[in-house]
């Protein structure tokens, strides 16, 4: 793919996010597309399996030496664990159950929210509103890098870093670029994983939960899976800022691959993104992609002209409350 040029600031443009349009054009040609909205209803069958897959590795490990705790948690549970954050992503559009059971949705991310270890999804969906409403938004779209970051980690070695204390940026950005308040829901994921938390612990100690949140954040840094975050909007073809990738890791990730089609039509599950891609082919095949989330991974590093400043960012006439 191109190359942006040394970088020592994002990217910024005056013009509005280009799903807007590119969504409009597509339902003007392809109206059937909107049949594919709605809940999918294998969602909810699948996401259980994968949170009792990993009770049941809690048990299987609780015996296990620290090494291989450690171990499965990077090369096994951390790969379901990431798998279920894209879950929640699903889920934070109301694809489980629909728009109908918006409240059902947000209980079934807790469910998935469960091997994670850390609550996670409550906040997850009230900021991934904006990252989609006010894509590159500044001080809106919490996706993007801080300047602190894009200055700092502009070398081979501190990218490296900074891929490895993604999970940590992810968690503590928010809180610096567009705190909100706590709510009710997020108080409710707390204590419902709380619970579960002291639940594994009492019944096998302290290795599985361990287990769990290493997992979590070892699959959430450096790891072939997480190539995604960067693939999605880091601007690898100058003016170009959402990306997909058409690869076989999708069928572990609920298709979040298919990334410029969810942000066109973010009310349709990732099950039926690849429809999406084969109904409107000539709106996206000619647009840029990537083919492997290793070797994004290994363009971010080594790659001068990449780092966390290549983002798109733009100015948005509102306030924060709206």
């Amino acid at each position: 793919m191109g190359k942006t040029g040394g970088r020592g600031d994002f990217e910024w443009v005056y013009n509005d996010q280009p799903h807007t349009s590119r969504r409009r054009e597509i339902l003007a040609k392809y109206p059937e597309i909107k049949s594919l909205m709605g809940p999918d209803p294998q969602l909810k069958w699948v996401v259980s399996g994968m949170v009792l897959t990993q009770l049941l590795a809690c048990y299987l490990v609780h015996n296990l030496p620290w090494k291989w705790i450690f171990f499965w948690a990077y090369a096994f549970g951390g790969c379901i664990n990431h798998s279920l954050t894209l879950a929640i992503h699903d889920i934070s559009h109301n694809v489980a159950f629909g728009n109908k059971l918006a409240k059902w949705n947000r209980w079934f991310a807790m469910w998935a929210n469960l091997p994670i270890g850390l609550p996670y999804s409550a906040s997850f969906k009230k900021y991934h509103i904006d990252h989609h409403r006010y894509l590159g938004g500044d001080q809106l779209d919490v996706d993007i890098p801080t300047d602190l970051e894009g200055w700092f980690f502009c070398t081979p070695a501190r990218k490296v870093v900074w891929l490895f204390l993604q999970p940590l940026f992810y968690a503590l950005r928010p809180l610096v670029v567009n705190p909100k308040p706590v709510g009710q829901l997020e108080i409710q994921n707390a204590v419902v994983q709380l619970t579960a938390d002291l639940i594994i612990y009492y019944l096998w100690g302290l290795k599985p939960i361990v287990y769990l949140i290493a997992g979590s954040i070892l699959c959430m840094g450096l790891h072939p899976i997480s190539g995604h975050f960067i693939a999605e909007h880091y601007m690898f073809l100058k003016g170009h800022e959402t990306y997909s990738y058409y690869g076989s890791l999708n069928m572990i990730t609920f298709n979040v691959g298919y990334h410029m089609e969810h942000h066109d039509f973010p009310s349709i599950p990732g099950s039926k993104l690849p429809q999406v891609k084969k109904i409107a082919a000539e709106f996206y095949d000619s647009l840029p992609q990537h083919t492997s989330w290793i070797w994004v991974l290994w363009d971010f590093v080594f790659d001068d002209s990449i780092g966390p400043y290549a983002r798109i960012k733009r100015e948005y006439k509102l306030s924060k409350q709206e």
